[in-house]
């Protein structure tokens, strides 16, 4: 079936040079295997990205005769080979320490061997990693980016590691396999399973220093674990937009405050230093007009993973803006908790 869908969603951008660059349409496959096997075409020695997703006819019909696309609203159709997981961190050894449990835990998890994972140091402070999708083949879909990020923000939270949600976004660039960063100097270098364990940042650093050709893992068959885990996300995407249809019909968005209907709306991106507030004074809004607590984390999950926040992290502020009319009621005082904060 992947090699089916790979028909059906065959495109993707192309970025030589920053993001601010233009998006240029091309063939998802051959694109990502020039890169891959450092292709004089690729031009490894400049910054360069790919589309993170890959997408069908309705996308390629965005193109202009120079092949540029515009790519702002595009809400069609998407699909993958790879579910791709972006870990950053200023220290980098702690990327590197964050990177190692995160594989691990995947690979046991699925059963895999030791290289079927696409492993790269990115070229600055982070780690990439790529999950084949042929081990629950899913099919390509107007919620596919979205189903994504719930499986792997899942898999992330389970093997207790911070993943960058931002990549899940629909039409997200990705720095493609080789190229060099702008900054360090230094290429999105592979790295096996062995050199990711085994290896000192140092060592890491030191390879990064020149690209190398590699060839593309063969990708494994179906796996009845990832199998479920994908089902189960799609399951959580198909609440979440039942819950949205259900606030709808109840009428609630007339009697909600400005900053609560942007959030459930995803109307704005939440700043990183008012998202506790934010999600906890919508969630404190929702109890107000008598919003059962299940539909209110419905309603609230997406925008707080969106900002960033972890998923304890975003249960943990709408519980308690929830709590926070029973508990002025009562005399006492409920305030958004902080990391760090102890229950």
């Amino acid at each position: 079936m992947s090699a089916e869908l790979g028909g059906v969603c065959p495109f993707g951008f192309r970025i030589l040079g920053s993001c601010h660059e233009a998006r240029i349409l091309v063939d998802a496959d051959r694109a990502f295997v020039a890169y891959c096997s450092c292709d004089d075409r690729a031009e490894i020695d400049c910054e360069a990205y790919l589309s993170a997703f890959r997408f069908g006819d309705d996308f390629s019909l965005r193109a202009d005769e120079w092949g540029r696309l515009d790519v702002k609203g595009f809400d069609g159709t998407s699909w993958s080979r790879w579910l791709w997981f972006d870990i950053d961190r200023a220290d980098i050894g702690q990327a590197l320490q964050d990177a190692r449990r995160l594989v691990a835990f995947i690979a046991e998890r699925y059963g895999l061997d030791d290289d079927a994972l696409l492993i790269f140091f990115s070229g600055s402070k982070g780690f990439h990693a790529g999950l084949p999708t042929s081990l629950w083949e899913p099919s390509a879909s107007v919620t596919f980016h979205t189903t994504a990020r719930r499986l792997a923000e899942a898999l992330a939270e389970r093997a207790g590691v911070v993943i960058d949600a931002g990549v899940y976004d629909r039409v997200r660039a990705f720095r493609a396999p080789n190229s060099r960063h702008p900054k360090t100097g230094l290429h999105k270098r592979r790295l096996t399973f062995d050199e990711l364990m085994g290896l000192s940042v140092a060592a890491v650093l030191k390879l990064a220093e020149t690209a190398e050709a590699f060839d593309v893992p063969t990708l494994p068959p179906v796996n009845e674990q990832a199998a479920n885990d994908w089902r189960e996300a799609g399951h959580i995407v198909e609440r979440a937009t039942e819950a949205k249809a259900e606030r709808r019909a109840a009428g609630m968005s007339s009697r909600l405050n400005r900053a609560t209907r942007d959030i459930i709306a995803n109307v704005e991106t939440i700043a990183a230093g008012d998202r506790h507030r934010l999600l906890f004074s919508a969630a404190a809004n929702l109890a107000e007009l008598g919003c059962p607590a299940a539909l209110a984390h419905e309603l609230l999950t997406e925008a707080g993973r969106d900002a960033g926040l972890s998923p304890s992290e975003v249960r943990r502020q709408i519980d308690c803006g929830l709590n926070h009319h029973q508990h002025t009621a009562d005399g006492s005082r409920s305030e958004p908790a902080t990391l760090g904060a102890t229950t």
